[in-house]
Protein backbone atom coordinates (compact mmCIF):
# COMPACT_ATOMS: atom_id res chain seq x y z
CA UNK A 1 0.00 0.00 0.00
CA UNK A 2 2.72 2.45 -0.49
CA UNK A 3 1.22 4.05 -3.23
CA UNK A 4 -1.89 5.45 -1.31
CA UNK A 5 0.76 7.31 0.98
CA UNK A 6 3.49 8.53 -1.33
CA UNK A 7 3.58 12.25 -0.14
CA UNK A 8 3.75 13.89 2.83
CA UNK A 9 1.61 14.29 5.67
CA UNK A 10 0.94 15.99 8.89
CA UNK A 11 1.42 13.22 12.00
CA UNK A 12 -2.24 14.04 12.53
CA UNK A 13 -3.08 11.91 9.88
CA UNK A 14 -1.57 8.68 9.53
CA UNK A 15 -2.05 6.10 5.90
CA UNK A 16 -3.66 2.86 6.98
CA UNK A 17 -3.26 -0.27 4.70
CA UNK A 18 -6.87 -0.95 4.42
CA UNK A 19 -8.66 2.50 3.84
CA UNK A 20 -5.76 5.16 3.23
CA UNK A 21 -5.99 7.97 5.17
CA UNK A 22 -7.41 7.94 8.84
CA UNK A 23 -7.69 11.02 11.47
CA UNK A 24 -5.72 10.90 14.34
CA UNK A 25 -6.52 14.45 15.43
CA UNK A 26 -8.61 17.94 14.84
CA UNK A 27 -7.57 19.07 11.37
CA UNK A 28 -8.82 22.36 9.80
CA UNK A 29 -12.08 22.11 7.98
CA UNK A 30 -12.41 23.05 3.94
CA UNK A 31 -15.69 23.74 2.82
CA UNK A 32 -15.53 22.62 -1.12
CA UNK A 33 -18.96 22.44 -3.50
CA UNK A 34 -18.99 18.61 -4.62
CA UNK A 35 -22.09 17.79 -7.12
CA UNK A 36 -23.71 21.25 -6.44
CA UNK A 37 -23.43 20.40 -2.71
CA UNK A 38 -21.53 22.56 -0.20
CA UNK A 39 -19.66 20.13 2.22
CA UNK A 40 -17.65 20.79 4.62
CA UNK A 41 -14.36 18.22 5.07
CA UNK A 42 -11.92 18.48 8.26
CA UNK A 43 -8.69 17.00 6.39
CA UNK A 44 -4.79 17.62 6.10
CA UNK A 45 -4.20 20.83 3.60
CA UNK A 46 -2.16 18.43 1.39
CA UNK A 47 -4.35 15.51 1.44
CA UNK A 48 -5.53 14.69 -2.45
CA UNK A 49 -8.95 15.71 -3.62
CA UNK A 50 -9.12 11.69 -4.38
CA UNK A 51 -8.82 10.81 -0.64
CA UNK A 52 -11.26 12.85 0.41
CA UNK A 53 -14.25 11.83 -2.02
CA UNK A 54 -13.80 8.38 -1.59
CA UNK A 55 -12.39 8.29 2.34
CA UNK A 56 -14.05 11.02 3.57
CA UNK A 57 -17.43 11.70 1.32
CA UNK A 58 -17.83 7.60 0.27
CA UNK A 59 -18.03 8.67 -3.74
CA UNK A 60 -16.01 5.86 -5.06
CA UNK A 61 -16.63 6.13 -8.21
CA UNK A 62 -13.77 8.43 -8.37
CA UNK A 63 -11.14 5.48 -8.25
CA UNK A 64 -7.80 5.42 -7.62
CA UNK A 65 -5.38 4.13 -10.23
CA UNK A 66 -1.35 5.16 -10.44
CA UNK A 67 -1.61 7.75 -7.71
CA UNK A 68 1.16 9.94 -9.95
CA UNK A 69 -1.12 11.97 -11.89
CA UNK A 70 0.01 9.48 -14.91
CA UNK A 71 -3.34 7.09 -15.61
CA UNK A 72 -5.97 9.86 -14.86
CA UNK A 73 -8.29 7.05 -13.87
CA UNK A 74 -8.95 9.85 -11.06
CA UNK A 75 -10.57 12.23 -13.20
CA UNK A 76 -12.87 15.00 -11.92
CA UNK A 77 -14.22 18.23 -13.13
CA UNK A 78 -12.93 21.32 -11.41
CA UNK A 79 -14.62 24.36 -12.72
CA UNK A 80 -15.37 22.37 -15.80
CA UNK A 81 -12.61 21.08 -17.00
CA UNK A 82 -11.23 17.28 -16.71
CA UNK A 83 -8.75 17.60 -13.38
CA UNK A 84 -6.55 14.07 -11.53
CA UNK A 85 -7.59 14.52 -8.19
CA UNK A 86 -5.05 12.01 -6.95
CA UNK A 87 -2.61 15.15 -7.13
CA UNK A 88 -5.01 18.25 -6.70
CA UNK A 89 -4.57 19.29 -2.30
CA UNK A 90 -8.30 19.36 -0.68
CA UNK A 91 -6.94 23.36 0.01
CA UNK A 92 -6.44 24.20 -3.64
CA UNK A 93 -9.75 23.74 -4.58
CA UNK A 94 -11.63 26.50 -2.45
CA UNK A 95 -14.76 27.62 -4.00
CA UNK A 96 -14.24 25.91 -7.67
CA UNK A 97 -17.18 23.30 -8.19
CA UNK A 98 -16.13 19.62 -7.90
CA UNK A 99 -17.95 16.98 -10.16
CA UNK A 100 -17.62 13.53 -9.25
CA UNK A 101 -18.72 10.78 -11.95
CA UNK A 102 -21.57 10.58 -9.36
CA UNK A 103 -22.63 13.83 -9.78
CA UNK A 104 -21.85 14.20 -13.59
CA UNK A 105 -25.52 15.22 -14.89
CA UNK A 106 -27.52 13.33 -16.92
CA UNK A 107 -27.38 14.71 -20.20
CA UNK A 108 -23.81 14.57 -20.44
CA UNK A 109 -23.49 10.80 -18.97
CA UNK A 110 -26.58 9.19 -20.53
CA UNK A 111 -25.05 9.35 -23.70
CA UNK A 112 -21.84 8.43 -22.93
CA UNK A 113 -22.91 5.39 -21.15
CA UNK A 114 -25.27 4.53 -23.80
CA UNK A 115 -22.48 4.76 -26.14
CA UNK A 116 -20.02 3.21 -24.03
CA UNK A 117 -22.34 0.24 -24.11
CA UNK A 118 -23.19 -0.24 -27.41
CA UNK A 119 -19.23 -0.05 -28.36
CA UNK A 120 -18.53 -2.42 -25.72
CA UNK A 121 -16.13 -0.08 -24.28
CA UNK A 122 -15.38 -1.51 -20.68
CA UNK A 123 -13.18 -4.63 -20.74
CA UNK A 124 -11.75 -4.27 -16.78
CA UNK A 125 -13.25 -1.25 -16.55
CA UNK A 126 -11.03 0.45 -13.89
CA UNK A 127 -10.33 3.24 -15.99
CA UNK A 128 -14.02 3.90 -16.96
CA UNK A 129 -15.27 6.69 -14.46
CA UNK A 130 -12.40 8.96 -15.07
CA UNK A 131 -12.75 8.27 -19.09
CA UNK A 132 -16.37 9.30 -19.07
CA UNK A 133 -15.36 11.84 -17.27
CA UNK A 134 -12.93 13.67 -19.92
CA UNK A 135 -15.15 12.50 -22.61
CA UNK A 136 -18.13 14.21 -21.43
CA UNK A 137 -16.10 17.46 -20.81
CA UNK A 138 -14.27 17.18 -24.47
CA UNK A 139 -18.53 17.04 -25.75
CA UNK A 140 -19.07 19.84 -23.96
CA UNK A 141 -16.87 22.17 -25.28
CA UNK A 142 -16.71 20.49 -28.46
CA UNK A 143 -20.09 18.90 -29.49
CA UNK A 144 -18.97 17.58 -32.97
CA UNK A 145 -15.13 16.65 -32.10
CA UNK A 146 -13.01 14.95 -34.84
CA UNK A 147 -10.49 11.81 -34.20
CA UNK A 148 -7.74 14.23 -33.79
CA UNK A 149 -9.77 16.46 -30.70
CA UNK A 150 -10.30 13.02 -29.32
CA UNK A 151 -6.96 11.92 -29.73
CA UNK A 152 -5.89 15.33 -27.66
CA UNK A 153 -8.61 15.12 -25.51
CA UNK A 154 -8.29 11.48 -24.71
CA UNK A 155 -4.33 10.61 -24.66
CA UNK A 156 -3.74 11.54 -20.89
CA UNK A 157 -6.46 8.60 -20.11
CA UNK A 158 -4.56 5.18 -19.85
CA UNK A 159 -6.76 2.44 -20.76
CA UNK A 160 -5.13 -0.80 -19.22
CA UNK A 161 -6.90 -2.52 -21.81
CA UNK A 162 -6.38 -0.89 -24.40
CA UNK A 163 -9.66 -0.19 -26.15
CA UNK A 164 -8.77 2.70 -27.17
CA UNK A 165 -10.72 2.82 -30.48
CA UNK A 166 -13.87 1.63 -29.32
CA UNK A 167 -13.54 4.74 -26.66
CA UNK A 168 -13.37 6.93 -29.97
CA UNK A 169 -16.13 5.28 -31.61
CA UNK A 170 -17.83 5.84 -28.38
CA UNK A 171 -17.45 9.15 -28.14
CA UNK A 172 -18.54 9.93 -31.64
CA UNK A 173 -21.58 8.18 -31.28
CA UNK A 174 -22.63 9.86 -28.05
CA UNK A 175 -21.93 13.41 -30.23
CA UNK A 176 -24.34 12.30 -32.62
CA UNK A 177 -26.96 11.71 -29.94
CA UNK A 178 -26.09 14.53 -27.89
Amino acid sequence: MQGLCNFARPAVWRCGARRGWRKLAAMPVYEINVNGQPRQVDAPAEMPLLWVLRDLLSLTGTKYGCGIGQCRACTVHVNGAPTFSCQLAVSSVGSSPVVTIEGLAAEQKEPLVAAWEEEDVPQCGYCQPGQIMSAAALLARTPRPTDADIDTAMSPNLCRCGTYNRIRRAIHRAAEGV
